[in-house]
């Protein structure tokens, strides 16, 4: 089964690894700030703070920007669920916004009707790896008073409009699962431009506790002061060691993702039956997701039966996503289906191709032809 991710081991991140394990600090040290700068130079921002997961850092970022009880916060309906939940682990409520049909990024048509005197926050994802509108969706949070924290889990090493996706909006979240660009096993990253912010998220990693142990340890003192409620969202060095030596292969990783959604974008566009991503002229996606429309009325089976046709061809194919006000959770408090119906209809027709660094160009073939075969089976 080639799946439609997966992580990418070399004998260089074993090394960085084992190095780590035998020095004298396993968890919270030098590591830690080393991999932040570099991260943060990366993608071209003022700080970097690296948590525990991406799902910690997006929960740390909800924290900084202020969402408590009696906020809301404007989120995409079309992204994993995490993208939401930051928002009520703070007590706030998730307003939804439809996206755009094109992109299935955030409609910043859509979020300006949706803000009101509650409004801390909008939470936008970059879907499948493309970036969202930022210009417009920042002027839109700074016209009235709010933070723009952008979910870039999907985005490291794209670009907006000529800029890295990192230091854009006012919190950027980065995800370093490993089905992502790079990973540390399990991790997540928090940039922005702002000292305060950036001193938040630091904190809430931590407990609240404005130092931690290397610091003091540094410092000679045994004294620390817990000044908000936090969480124990830290990283390991090791972790650390590891992201940091997968941050030097980005590019050329990024590089071949592009290579790949070339190859389909040229040979699946011969497909009547399916419609692929589109990507806006002014950014450059970095691929975390390659997800085709199917037209189903062109087909004479619904997904689920092309969807398992595919996966008998041992292509790995998944789904992203699930509309997040459709799971149970999010029904149990009362939002319906049938608002978001730009995302709701998308939902019915994605589908997810493999697409990771690793991927021979035979790895591609064998995509294309299962892809092909399966389609042209069930044209209409």
């Amino acid at each position: 089964m080639l799946p439609y991710g997966r992580q990418q081991i070399d004998d260089a991140d074993v090394r960085a690894v084992v190095d780590a394990l035998r020095s004298d600090w396993i968890t919270t040290g030098p590591r830690v700030s080393e991999f932040e700068e570099a991260f943060a130079a990366k993608v071209r921002a003022g700080f970097a703070v690296a948590l525990s997961s991406g799902t910690a850092a997006l929960h740390a970022a909800a924290f900084a920007a202020g969402i408590a009880p009696g906020n809301e916060a404007i989120v995409t309906p079309l992204t994993f669920v995490a993208s939401a939940n930051c928002v009520r682990y703070q007590g706030g409520t998730v307003v939804f916004a439809d996206v755009r049909p094109d992109t299935l990024n955030l409609n910043p048509q859509f979020v300006e009707a949706a803000v009101t005197n509650r409004t801390r926050a909008i939470v936008t994802v970059d879907y499948a790896g493309q970036p969202s509108d930022i210009e417009e969706l920042r002027a839109l949070a700074h016209r009235h008073g709010i933070t723009l924290i952008e979910d870039a889990a999907h985005a490291l090493g794209a670009t907006y409009r000529g800029r890295s996706v990192g230091g854009l909006a006012d919190l950027t979240v980065f995800s370093l699962h490993p089905v992502k660009h790079i990973t540390s096993g399990e991790g997540g990253m928090v940039t922005t431009n702002h000292a305060d912010l950036a001193g938040r998220v630091r904190s809430f990693r931590n407990h609240g506790i404005r130092t931690d142990h290397l610091q003091r340890s540094e410092a000679g003192t045994w004294l620390y002061d817990m000044v908000d409620l936090g969480y124990n969202y830290r990283i390991t060095d090791f972790q650390c060691a590891l992201g940091a030596s997968q941050l030097r292969k980005l590019d050329g990783w990024v590089t071949r993702r592009r290579e790949i959604a070339a190859r389909y974008d040229g040979e699946l566009s011969n497909l009547n039956s399916l419609q692929t991503p589109v990507v806006l002229s002014d950014r450059e996606s970095a691929w975390h997701l390659y997800t085709v429309r199917l037209r189903l009325e062109r087909l004479s089976v619904d997904r689920g039966e092309i969807f398992r046709a595919l996966r008998a061809e041992n292509i790995g194919v998944n789904v992203h996503y699930i509309p997040v006000p459709w799971h149970s959770y999010y029904a149990s408090q009362g939002y319906s289906r049938g608002q978001w119906p730009v995302a709701e209809s998308a939902y019915e027709e994605l589908l997810t191709l493999p697409i990771f660094p690793a991927m021979s160009d035979r790895d591609i073939d064998d995509v294309l032809t299962a892809v092909g075969k399966v389609l042209n089976h069930y044209a209409r």
